[in-house]
Order: C-alpha cells, then sequence, then structure tokens
C-alpha cells in the first residue's frame, strides 16, 4: 500500500514537470480590446496548439497589446492573437479650443462644419466642429 502511494505521489510530481506555463484569459477580450493584466492568470497547461507560441508575463509588463480577434474565457493566449497597441495609430484626437477629447477610431471624412469617423466596432459617428453629436 505504501508503494501505491509514493508512486501516486511521484507521478503527479512529474505530470508538473513537463507543464507549459501559459497565460489564459480570465474573462471575454473583445476586438481590437486593449488587454489588462486583469482579465489574465498565469496556468500550467500539458500541452498547447501545434502553431501557438504562448505569451510570456514579463511581454505584459514591458508593453500594452491589442486583441486580433475576439478571446472567449479560458483561452490560452497566443503570439498571433494580440498586436502591439499603438495610441496615436488608433485614436483621433478632437482640439475644441480648451477641451480636448480622444476617441478610438479613424478619420473617413471632415469638413468646415464636421468630421465622420469610423469606430472599432464599424459604426460611423458624426461630431461637429462645435462640439456636439450628430
Amino acid at each position: 500500500m505504501l508503494r501505491l502511494k509514493s508512486l501516486l505521489l511521484v507521478s503527479l510530481f512529474s505530470l508538473n514537470l513537463y507543464s507549459i506555463e501559459v497565460i489564459i484569459t480570465t474573462s471575454k477580450i473583445n476586438f481590437k480590446e486593449i488587454i489588462s493584466s486583469s482579465k489574465l492568470t498565469v496556468s500550467n497547461v500539458e500541452k498547447v496548439k501545434k502553431f501557438c507560441i504562448p505569451m510570456k508575463v514579463s511581454d505584459f509588463t514591458k508593453k500594452k497589446f491589442i486583441a486580433k480577434r475576439y478571446l472567449k474565457k479560458g483561452t490560452v493566449l497566443c503570439a498571433k492573437d494580440v498586436q502591439d497597441y499603438d495610441k496615436n495609430k488608433e485614436s483621433v484626437v478632437f482640439n475644441f479650443g480648451s477641451i480636448q477629447i480622444e476617441r478610438p477610431g479613424k478619420v473617413i471624412f471632415e469638413n468646415d462644419k464636421y468630421i465622420k469617423i469610423r469606430k472599432l466596432d464599424g459604426k460611423i459617428e458624426k461630431i461637429y466642429k462645435d462640439g456636439r453629436l450628430q
């Protein structure tokens, strides 16, 4: 009986020897959403998908990342699922005199009266130069 218990104990410890440390999402992450460390947790798994290169915790301390696709809760975070976050590339800054407003999206059209912006979810927003919305 003692041999069986010791064999079982040794086998449990050996499972963790061959495991891979990965980052798993704790909640859903939308497309092009900034990935914060509060939505991630570190876990050990035995194997990952063939083309998945797991991200490391040290990568998230150095830079910010955004999601390239929708990520479900419990998904292993791979390098192909994220891209570097460039604040100037993904946002538009409006200067209304003393007030500056920053909106995520890209400028589609601009004239004397208003500016049209395509948001990250695909909707188009029209903002007038005097500060009011459509």
